[in-house]
């Protein structure tokens, strides 16, 4: 579990910075509106230029900090060396798509995260020997989102009643769904941020013909040849920069997904939503999990 943070404090990979710690942060830029790639148009022939739509670009955020140690000078090498451990980690910095935590607390607001790339982790050494070393950092986050400190969880079973239940008044006969019968439960998932979110969704066997079903929006994944095995697991990353379809063993499953199933589209949007998903499964212990952290526009 990563420690908690009080205000004006940031964790960077693991380092904590900022209020009660040796490094001063002066000033943190890039926390606002993230840039805007636009794809405006002029207009052929007239004054002025058609509005595309406009995207967030990736986030920049510089630190202007200085680590403070009075007198001890081999202390603020130490702190300087933790931070490029922290921000130089090869399972990051040489694998696509992969990056590291920032964690972010300001006043009255709970502890919000990025995931972040370190482009500069810059000290100027002049006045070291005094314990004084100023500290110029900068990161990118191709996703300018930011999202809650814990991820939100909700393990769904597969139902066997079929509609879900009984509706009063029960007359005779009652069907109950057999193992031949897709079966299908709803549950509740709750995104309390400002900003759609992205889940990762991971299918528990035994079961197969899978497809999950967003219900507001309609959005499906649907998996019609998948056959998941007791005890093993098929994961969906829809998260930007993964966006991946994975066995248990790290193999690509991506081709069980039918044509019209767009990873690129499932987001949960804000508030609360009902999620289905149907699969045949004689057992009916298969369970499909949901893993998201809720998401912000702004800190």
């Amino acid at each position: 579990m990563p420690l908690d943070l009080i205000d004006y404090q940031y964790d960077i990979g693991g380092v904590i910075i900022g209020a009660g710690t040796s490094v001063n942060i002066i000033e943190v830029t890039g926390l606002g509106r993230p840039p805007v790639r636009d794809n405006d148009v002029d207009q052929p022939s007239m004054d002025g230029q058609f509005a595309g739509p406009d995207y967030w670009a990736g986030r920049q955020v510089q630190f202007d900090a200085a680590i403070k140690i009075p007198g001890d000078p081999a202390a603020c090498h130490d702190m300087v060396a933790a931070l490029q451990a922290a921000t130089d980690a090869a399972s990051v910095r040489l694998v696509g798509g992969q990056g590291m935590t920032m964690r972010i607390k300001r006043p009255g607001r709970p502890t919000k995260s990025l995931t972040v790339r370190a482009r500069k982790v810059d000290p100027e050494y002049a006045k070291v020997e005094h314990g004084y070393v100023p500290l110029d950092m900068e990161f990118f986050a191709h996703d300018p989102t930011f999202y809650a400190d814990q991820e939100s969880v909700a393990d769904i079973p597969l139902g066997w009643l079929t509609g879900g239940g009984f509706a009063a008044p029960v007359v005779a006969p009652i069907y109950v769904q057999d193992g031949t019968t897709a079966a299908n439960r709803p549950a509740w998932i709750t995104n309390n941020g400002t900003a759609d979110t992205w889940p990762v969704i991971r299918i528990t066997g035994p079961c197969s013909n899978v497809t999950i079903i967003h219900v507001p929006t309609g959005r499906t994944l649907a998996l019609p040849t998948l056959t998941v095995a007791a005890g093993r697991w098929v994961e969906i990353d829809t998260r930007p920069g993964y966006r991946t379809v994975t066995w248990d063993n790290g193999g690509n499953a991506s081709t069980y997904l039918s044509p019209a199933s767009r990873i690129d589209l499932f987001s949960l949007p804000t508030g609360t939503s009902e999620m289905r998903w149907t699969a045949y499964d004689s057992t009916n212990t298969a369970r499909l999990r949901l893993t998201w952290r809720d998401a912000y526009t702004a800190l």
